[in-house]
């Protein structure tokens, strides 16, 4: 009983006919597919994208039922790739998926080869720094977000600078598969500085509980409607892209808050100087504390 079009007949308005066509056609390789990531492909999966790769090395766990958006009782302790494929057929049976668990990084050349755009979903430091260095060789742009509070996405083109040259990594020029802990950290602590530099994220944070993150003594903090609009910002950018239209994120990326209902984006270059000087003091002083 399934139709495609009747299936993405109340699309129409929002997009053309033509661009229904262009979304059915398209192919995006998802990185992860729990909290951003499910929620990104749910969204692009109802909007009618045709094909998707689905890689993640997880299962869903109890932990994630508060915000990932398949994860239920029915999926706890299942691959969240295979689970995920699974329920996208429900939705649509004729997408084309191909799922990738533990391999994908092994895979990832001949992945970026067909699929031009790419979701960012996961946390791995390294993996995402690999990422980031293939998509530039083979020519795929990579929508990702931020490690933030706050809803946020950035759009990285070939052609633009990787997050790890813009945000000060050590990690330039050295093999993402050999990088240690520490380094790993460093690279982190690059991130959370440049986004409470660029964003008032720390004006929605509990600062206790924001110190045991930094210092590695919680895992990351995650809220089902900051990380399910993240997805869905994430989601917009994908269509966007496809069918040509004016992207709103650049590599630098933005904020969105939805406590004030203002879009933050990058300070100019006079006030994030002091500002990141005072933010590493800050950071420093957590970290000793």
């Amino acid at each position: 009983m399934f139709s495609y079009a009747e299936f993405t007949t109340r699309n129409l308005g929002f997009v053309s006919t033509a661009e229904q066509e262009k979304l059915h056609a398209a192919r995006v390789l998802i990185i992860g597919v729990g909290g951003m990531g499910g929620a990104a492909v749910q969204s692009l999966a109802r909007a009618g994208i045709g094909s998707f790769a689905l890689a993640d090395i997880d299962t869903f766990e109890v932990s994630n039922l508060n915000r990932q958006v398949f994860a239920n009782l029915d999926t706890v302790d299942q691959h969240k790739a295979e689970a995920t494929a699974t329920q996208l057929r429900r939705i649509n049976p004729e997408i084309e998926l191909e799922v990738a668990g533990a391999n994908w990084m092994s895979r990832i050349d001949e992945l970026l080869r067909r699929y031009p755009v790419v979701i960012n979903g996961m946390d791995d430091i390294g993996a995402g720094i690999e990422l980031y260095r293939r998509a530039r060789k083979f020519g795929a742009t990579v929508v990702d977000a931020y490690t933030s509070p706050l809803p946020s996405v950035i759009v990285v083109r070939p052609e633009d600078p990787r997050p790890e040259e813009r945000l000060g990594y050590p990690s330039p020029g050295r093999d993402s598969a050999t990088l240690d802990a520490d380094t790993k950290a460093a690279c982190f602590m690059r991130e959370i500085e440049h986004v409470l530099v660029h964003s008032s994220t720390i004006k929605h944070i509990d600062l206790d509980v924001a110190m045991e993150l930094v210092a590695g003594k919680r895992k990351r903090m995650s809220f089902a409607p900051m990380v399910i609009t993240t997805g869905n910002l994430m989601a917009f950018e994908v269509v966007k892209l496809l069918l040509g239209r004016q992207p709103s994120a650049d590599f630098r990326g933005y904020f969105f808050n939805p406590w004030s209902m203002r879009t933050e984006r990058p300070v100019p270059a006079l006030f994030a100087v002091p500002k990141r000087f005072i933010v590493r003091r800050f950071l420093a002083k957590m970290l000793r504390g």
